[in-house]
């Protein structure tokens, strides 16, 4: 899919987020609480990301997952030290990982509510 077809499939704020790693505001997306079972899918190409089990209330304002859908993801470090999360498909922003996550995996998957699509179950 070339750029322009996604910018016309996307609004305004999510291809700011989803292409130009912007951040959308806390407590201000869909998906900040869990509601409903299903896959989570990337906005831009529908590969599924995360599964509504591994989503956890953070507190952080952003939905939150303890571990990504296998091979669903890939990680790039930036200069402020962070890890990024991007879709391993279209390689569209996702959010970031962080080592504070209450589960066994000790990970947090912080994702911006508007890269994602729930498929329910």
């Amino acid at each position: 899919m070339d750029e322009e077809t996604i910018k016309q499939k996307l609004t305004p704020e999510q291809y700011k987020v989803l292409r130009q790693k912007g951040t959308e505001r806390p407590f201000t997306g869909k998906y900040v609480h869990k509601t409903e079972n299903g896959d989570y899918v990337c906005m831009v190409c529908n590969q599924p990301l995360f599964t509504s089990d591994a989503q956890f209330d953070s507190g952080t304002g952003w939905p939150s997952f303890d571990k990504p859908m296998e091979g669903s993801v890939e990680y790039r470090q930036e200069a402020d030290g962070r890890t990024e999360i991007i879709c391993s498909n279209c390689k569209s922003h996702l959010g970031h990982v962080f080592d504070d996550g209450p589960t066994e995996t000790g990970k947090r998957y912080c994702i911006n509510s508007v890269c994602l699509d729930l498929k329910k179950k």
